[in-house]
């Protein structure tokens, strides 16, 4: 007997159907959208990842600005 796998209890959860095919090695015949699935969840993850990256770039922006307030408003003092 072989082990099951987390990813096959989730596939059977979801659909126990395509489980089922998939153990019995059956292609899907909507591979034209599954395909179109796969490139739409990698464009999201560019998003995802671009959208880190302009959050990390706007905090730095943010902290590079107060302490370029804080030095005006010391140099303004003395």
């Amino acid at each position: 007997m072989r082990p099951i796998r987390a990813s096959e209890v989730g596939s059977y959860l979801y659909c126990a159907r395509a489980w089922w095919y998939q153990r019995k090695g059956i292609a899907s015949s909507n591979q034209a959208e599954m395909t179109a699935g796969s490139e739409l969840h990698r464009q999201h993850g560019r998003q995802v990842l671009a959208s880190g990256f302009t959050r990390a770039l706007a905090l730095i922006l943010l902290l590079v600005a107060l302490v370029l307030l804080a030095a005006f408003c010391t140099q303004q003092v003395f």
